[in-house]
């Protein structure tokens, strides 16, 4: 099999450690009056050997690392084409010089909308960022009923709007929630990490397919972990107020409501919740629980099936797998920030001799208002 310039520089490290490793060993022999010449003598030919073998590899690594530089400078963006073209070169080239572990020109970086002149940091330039923190490329449905922002430190109020009547909130479960946790929230940071595999060959492949592949799969990575941490049973320590599910003890910090099937219970959640939280409330549920609803109410009748969820159900509905119990309410209260300072790296995985572009991002999911969601159990 064909060596990489990235094989040939591992070759290079270890070859390069282990001579250095002898010529120490021979000059402690060298030095020590009871050691035998011939010791010495296969110290000093093992050394001569290893250097021929560094210098072989050091000529090959030079002429390969010059072929790549010149192949990427050929890719590099055209920075008078049309905008689009341009942005999807300079993504190219940044995804391209990353795993290749080279420095991404100024001017790349410039392009996608980095301000630092000096182009010595990771930060992920502003114009990937946004694309990636706001077109998701695998579906998240909170995306479309929940808020996002992307602001570090970031400090809302829970509630939008305050008047000079000290008993403006009607809603008296919301109003001793306020009491109890404040009227503030502070987002946190939670690291994470998207891992998106990178062959020789996708490298090698034109810009649109590079940046196809690379953005899908961190979009797909981004997505999976908003759902997974808003509807996670199992939190990870320290995440567990990002999940609707999440418990006080064996109690749900969200409203559970019961009913004896499934269907009862999102109407009575519906019913449950204050007026001004119903009106704009919508259910997120898995699929599979919507569809045996629909077969227990249809009884025979084909109609029902063609009916939107919204006429079924009463109000608009988000299918998520992760959902296994329906979630009601105004999801304007679930907020989700993202630290905008993400980050760029590359890791080989060494089973495979795939590079994977690493992206490590800081999340936090805030809900804002519990007295704003309820949860439907069947009882």
């Amino acid at each position: 099999m064909a060596k990489t310039l990235f094989d040939v520089k591992n070759d290079l490290v270890t070859i390069g450690q282990a001579l250095a490793a002898v010529k120490q060993d021979k000059l402690v022999k060298a030095s020590e009056p009871e050691s035998k010449t011939e010791d010495i003598t296969a110290l000093a030919t093992k050394e001569a050997g290893l250097q021929a073998r560094f210098d072989i590899l050091q000529k090959e690594h030079d002429l390969m690392e010059a072929e790549q530089k010149a192949s990427l400078q050929k890719k590099e963006p055209t920075f008078n084409a049309d905008p689009k073209n341009q942005t999807l070169s300079a993504k190219a080239s940044l995804m391209r010089a990353t795993v290749k572990g080279h420095e991404v020109p100024v001017e790349v970086r410039a392009a996608l909308g980095d301000g630092n002149s000096t182009g010595g940091e990771k930060i992920l330039p502003s114009t990937m960022t946004t694309e990636l923190l706001h077109e998701p490329f695998v579906k998240n449905p909170l995306r479309d009923i929940s808020t996002f922002t992307s602001v570090t430190n970031l400090e809302i109020p829970k509630v939008e709007f305050q008047l000079d009547d000290d008993d403006f909130i009607a809603d008296t479960e919301t109003a001793k929630e306020l009491e109890v946790s404040g009227d503030v929230v502070n987002f946190g940071r939670h690291k994470f990490k998207v891992f998106a595999p990178v062959s020789e060959t996708i490298l090698a492949a034109t810009d649109t397919n590079l940046v196809q592949t690379v953005e899908g799969a961190l979009r797909s990575g981004l997505a999976a972990k908003e759902k997974k941490v808003a509807f996670t049973k199992t939190p990870k320590t320290g995440e567990e107020h990002m999940s609707f599910y999440q418990k006080n003890g064996a109690v749900s910090v969200i409203k559970e409501v019961p009913g004896a099937t499934l269907f009862k219970a999102i109407k009575a959640a519906i019913a449950d919740l204050p007026e001004d939280f119903r009106e704009t409330a919508t259910i997120t549920m898995r699929y599979a629980d919507y569809m045996d609803i629909i077969e227990d109410l249809a009884n025979g009748n084909a109609t029902l099936y063609q009916a939107q969820p919204e006429q079924v159900l009463g109000k608009p509905v988000e299918f998520c797998d992760l959902a296994v119990d329906p979630v009601i309410g105004d999801f304007r209260y679930s907020h989700f920030n993202y630290d905008p300072e993400i980050i760029y790296d590359r890791d080989k995985n060494v089973r495979t001799g795939i590079w994977d572009f690493v992206l490590t991002a800081w999340i936090d999911h805030q809900i804002k208002l519990k007295s704003a969601f309820r949860i439907a159990k069947k009882s």
